[in-house]
């Protein structure tokens, strides 16, 4: 089986891309982004890196570390180890925006309550967080490959989280806001390495960002159907949340709801918030959810009811 044309032409309405379009996909619906994505070598047409090394975070708060990539040596900031000789769930976190590839103030610097992006709300409990950078960013080795080697970065960055002695190895999550939130969303396509996904405002496919923004050939469609979360939504084998506010990125929430069969994928619209709102009531509610979940199996849920209320706070 192939995505059929009808899906292709969906796909394609959905990044703006005005082309002819080939009755079949170049990939069988049935096979999972990992192995589609072996052997693929991405062809990256504008380079792109940032210099900037991160600056040095609080002390005591969070340590400047580095963990090892397929890219290299990455920058990224942890938890530092609280010493109890206990193992904690650990989160790893991404930013969105542009620069999701780097890290800076905004990881422990509280933004206002309607557009709070830090995600500091994982730092005020028992848990760890790893704010990692990514190849091509913070001075890192390696360019921008918009979403495709990042993959493997935020598993790098698990597998590293998982060594540390003070984290509890079964039970790290992966969290991401928009551009953060595409990422983490391929991620769950592409590993069952994580406990539960939250993946706040994704795209449904990487086009909606516009040609601009891609490094790779946006006429190219193998390049863009790989990262391209939409069209891999059956590969997801761990619980994952796909979170955004009604008046957000709302229409890629539905085209993949409508799109969906997986029963891991929970889809949480919510209700006259937009597309950052939601971020910090949301953060504060899944820091407790985790901590929570402490069954053999994953046990977190989540609805736009339990979030809404909070909205208001």
């Amino acid at each position: 089986m192939r995505f059929s044309l009808l899906t292709l032409t969906l796909f394609l309405t959905a990044w703006g891309c005005e082309k002819s379009l080939a009755p079949q996909s170049p990939f069988n619906a049935a096979t999972p982004l990992s192995e589609a994505r072996q052997n693929f070598q991405t062809q990256i047409v504008r380079r792109e890196a940032s210099p900037q090394k991160p600056p040095a975070p609080p002390d005591g708060l969070l340590d400047l570390v580095r963990y090892p990539s397929p890219a290299g040596d990455l920058a990224a900031y942890l938890t530092p180890n609280p010493g109890d000789g206990a193992r904690h769930p650990a989160l790893i976190w991404i930013h969105g925006g542009d620069s999701c590839s780097s890290i800076d103030e905004l990881a422990w610097t509280p933004g206002p309550p309607e557009n709070d992006q830090s995600a500091h709300q994982f730092l005020q409990v028992d848990l760890i967080v790893m704010f990692p950078s990514l190849r091509g960013g913070s001075g890192n080795p390696g360019v921008n490959e918009s979403f495709f080697g990042e993959v493997d970065d935020v598993i790098a960055a698990a597998d590293f989280l998982a060594k540390q002695p003070f984290v509890d190895p079964d039970r790290i999550y992966l969290g991401g806001h928009s551009t953060g939130g595409t990422l983490a969303l391929l991620v769950a396509e592409c590993s069952d390495r994580f406990r539960t996904i939250f993946s706040f405002g994704p795209a449904a496919a990487i086009g909606q960002y516009g040609a601009e923004f891609v490094t790779c050939n946006p006429h190219d469609d193998k390049e863009m159907m790989l990262r391209s979360p939409t069209l891999w939504l059956p590969s997801i084998k761990t619980p994952t949340f796909i979170i955004e506010g009604s008046r957000g990125n709302s229409d890629a929430l539905q085209f993949m709801q409508k799109n969906s069969t997986n029963p891991l994928i929970t889809f949480v619209e919510v209700p006259a918030a937009d597309h950052f709102q939601i971020l910090g009531p949301a953060n504060r509610l899944i820091a407790q959810k985790i901590l929570a979940d402490k069954s053999p199996t994953p046990e977190i849920t989540l609805s736009p009811n339990e979030i809404l209320p909070l909205l208001k706070r």
